[in-house]
């Protein structure tokens, strides 16, 4: 006779936020966005968005669709979509990602790994020479 109507809040993920006088040290794993303006020691795993703000340190793996950073990174990067690094941005470490976008001034320190790109071996480029030239 009563039925029980359950309300189902869409369930979206969250932002947290860091602050900057907050020191972590372990790993992180949330879907939603995270800003970090503290320092966190360990790893930071999220499907969303990484917002590291200028006074932001971490020391450890990361692994997220898509980071803003203007503060520091030291550690292995995996960015399934875009980095983008502000002018004071400083990353030192292993980076693998999708699409990079750089402010001058920021300092990269790293070796780079960019999925999707396709290496042309000198055949390929000899080929390509052949028939632009026709």
């Amino acid at each position: 006779m009563f039925t029980e109507k359950k309300t189902n809040q869409s369930q979206q993920p969250q932002r947290n936020v860091i602050g900057i006088t907050t020191k972590i040290t372990g790993d992180i794993v949330s879907d939603g966005d995270f800003r970090i303006d503290g320092e966190v020691e360990g790893n930071v795993k999220t499907s969303g968005r990484l917002i590291i703000g200028k006074d932001g340190i971490i020391k450890g793996t990361i692994d997220c669709a898509n980071a803003d950073v203007e503060g520091k990174i030291s550690g292995k990067l995996t960015c399934s979509e875009t980095l983008s690094l502000k002018a004071s941005a400083v990353i030192d470490g292993e980076v693998y990602l999708e699409k990079l976008s750089v402010e001058p001034g920021a300092t990269f320190n790293a070796t780079c790994s960019m999925k999707g790109i396709k290496a042309l071996n000198s055949d390929d480029t000899q080929q390509e020479r052949k028939k632009s030239a026709s």
